[in-house]
């Protein structure tokens, strides 16, 4: 990865960068409406694909457990209102999706870059969940995660796992 390609990935204790994005029908959403919340925001390469579609519904069937501990769920992806709407209602989703068509959010907390697939190398969105603290500082950053199993990592690795 060259460096004008590489995307600065966010650490620890780095303020959340700002943003707006409109959600499933086209409604205005701002990471400063969550502040004072801990709040996930996990960032998925495209809705309705197998792999984020089983991410999504770990989230959507631990979201009352997370919601019980103060963690509010955002989903980011590059895909378009329309189809965010579509599997919003199909998976029965019970948190907000925004589209970043320009892929500006994701650039911004690092989860745009170089991707690597059956030896072809491309731009593209890298699967990456990013906690920011009810100050809007991050306090977990994940880059590369695994769609499978992912929530209950990311429980464990906030310590708030039960087992």
């Amino acid at each position: 990865m060259t460096t004008e390609t590489a995307a600065k990935r966010l650490a620890v204790g780095d303020t959340a960068p700002a943003f707006t994005l409109n959600d499933a029908q086209g409604a205005p959403v701002s990471l400063e409406d969550f502040r004072g919340k801990k709040t996930i925001v996990y960032f998925y390469p495209a809705a309705s694909t197998p792999g984020c579609t089983k991410q999504a519904c770990d989230f959507r069937d631990s979201i009352e457990s997370l919601q019980g501990l103060g963690y509010v769920v955002l989903g980011i992806s590059p895909d378009g209102t329309a189809k965010l709407e579509k599997f919003t209602a199909k998976e029965e989703l019970n948190f907000p999706l925004l589209s970043d068509e320009d892929h500006a959010v994701a650039e911004a907390y690092g989860a745009w870059g170089e991707k690597k697939n059956y030896g072809r190398v491309y731009e593209g969105l890298i699967r990456s969940t990013i906690v920011v603290d009810e100050q809007g500082k991050v306090a977990l950053a994940q880059y590369n995660v695994r769609a499978t199993g992912h929530v209950a990592k990311l429980r464990r690795d906030l310590g708030i796992d039960p087992k």
